[in-house]
């Protein structure tokens, strides 16, 4: 018997043993919308990839206390209460379960070798197939971003040209508007 391909699925996969949710495969696109950049650095935030694993986010956090040798400060970090302050305010991060009243602590950070670490701490096969589509995000990311890279420069030299022209026209206008009181204190 053949071994048939099968494409990403949109069917809901059981929750493997000790795991508590049923996780659905998530698209690189949704992936990629759970990157953010903090502190010059691309990561993800532990509640997001505690629902990539169909875990709790106190079992992500556990599992980095447990492993804190794993985890140094580039692979994973806490926020600041600034940057969860502003992280809020820009985006939907306060996700409150049922009774749980939202978060009680600053969330970890992870960045893209934390995210790999945390799949070999987790030691799943869901951690590991989900890592294998996060790293891929990572990746596809880093390629965009170097791909347009001369794009955001033109972008850049638009913008100076732009705030050149606003300069040189406000000095204008500054000029005229001094010639036209010189002209009305003359006429009096």
């Amino acid at each position: 018997m053949a071994s048939e391909e099968r494409g990403p699925s949109t069917e809901p996969v059981k929750a493997e043993e000790g795991a508590l949710a049923a996780i659905v495969p998530v698209s690189e696109p949704a992936i990629r919308d759970l990157i953010y950049t903090v502190r010059g650095t691309q990561v993800m935030l532990d509640s997001d990839l505690a629902m990539l694993y169909g875990v709790e986010t106190r079992i992500i956090n556990q599992a980095v206390r447990r492993n804190q040798e794993r985890f140094p400060e580039h692979f994973c970090f806490q926020l600041s209460k600034d940057e969860w302050g502003v992280s809020k305010s820009q985006t939907v991060t306060s996700k409150r379960a049922e009774g749980s009243g939202g978060r009680r602590k600053l969330p970890n950070m992870f960045t893209e070798q934390g995210v790999a670490m945390l799949s070999a701490v987790l030691r799943s096969e869901t951690a590991i197939r989900v890592s294998v589509q996060i790293m891929d995000a990572f990746v596809e990311m880093r390629h965009f971003i170097a791909g347009n890279a001369a794009m955001f420069e033109q972008i850049r030299a638009v913008e100076l040209c732009q705030l050149e022209y606003q300069r040189t026209t406000d000095e204008r206008i500054e000029d005229e508007e001094s010639v036209r009181a010189v002209l009305a204190r003359l006429e009096r």
